[in-house]
């Protein structure tokens, strides 16, 4: 059953509600509705709550290279589930198209028949990588992430963030011999510790691996929940990475812990 965000008279986030109740809340004059960027209904409150208590609703964020999968999920219901077109085609193109118009202007300005001293060149750079920030592209996708969980924040009381980290292809990146496959690091391990840093901002976050060696991995928790999953992560549907987000989320209230029984 869809559940509706409500907000207080002040614009905090209670616990969401039951969609038939809102709309009667709204035929009462109780509340109102209220627009969102994210055009999910919303009703805030004309008059105080009785009580401001709150249950954990936690976000799940699978992030990714060409889409990302963001939840919200408490210990009953999902709350909201999004699967998101992420610019970084776009922004890589953009930058592709910058650098070659800047690199034809440059060179119209330069005298040719002029000796080399002469001609009209910028100083020479003995290093132009020494910053450390994230390229463009990746920061746009990790950008958008935070901005649709910053969204979620005004409409449920988060509790928690649960992101997934990529580790890195070994077999390529160690300089191991005899190494055969591997990617090396892919832009979504480059964007990892800047979209950790603005994720905190918003609520605290724990991070889970794809398969972890306790059963807490996204694919383990994945398959207690019983969701299915697409093999095709190319493909512009919720089953690639919306479900992960689920997944994710849930691994606020579900955790194994390893047992020892008597022998």
């Amino acid at each position: 059953m869809q559940r509706i965000p409500v907000q207080n008279p002040d614009g905090t986030p209670a616990m969401p509600t039951k969609r038939h109740r809102a709309q009667r809340w709204v035929e009462q004059g109780r509340a109102t509705w209220v627009k969102t960027n994210l055009r999910l209904k919303a009703v805030r409150l004309k008059a105080e709550p009785s009580g401001r208590k709150t249950q954990p609703i936690v976000v799940g964020v699978d992030p990714g290279k060409l889409y990302s999968g963001i939840a919200v999920q408490s210990a009953k219901a999902t709350l909201f589930q999004s699967h998101l077109e992420l610019p970084y085609l776009k922004v890589r193109e953009r930058m592709d198209n910058r650098r070659m118009l800047r690199r034809s202007r440059r060179s119209r300005r330069i005298n040719r028949e002029l000796p080399f001293p002469l001609r009209n060149h910028r100083q020479k750079r003995f290093n132009n990588r020494r910053q450390k920030n994230v390229a463009p592209s990746i920061r746009a996708n990790r950008d958008l992430e935070f901005r649709v969980v910053q969204e979620l924040s005004r409409l449920f009381p988060i509790a928690a963030i649960g992101y997934e980290k990529v580790r890195a292809d070994v077999d390529l990146t160690s300089g191991r011999k005899g190494a055969k496959s591997g990617k090396g690091f892919s832009p979504v391990m480059v964007g990892q510790a800047y979209a950790l840093e603005q994720m905190e901002q918003i609520a605290p976050v724990y991070t889970r691996y794809g398969w972890q060696s306790d059963g807490n991995g996204t694919a383990q928790l994945r398959s207690v929940l019983g969701l299915t999953k697409s093999q095709d992560k190319a493909r512009a549907v919720p089953q690639t990475h919306a479900v992960d987000g689920i997944a994710l989320a849930c691994g606020y209230f579900i955790q194994y812990r390893p047992f020892y029984g008597k022998r």
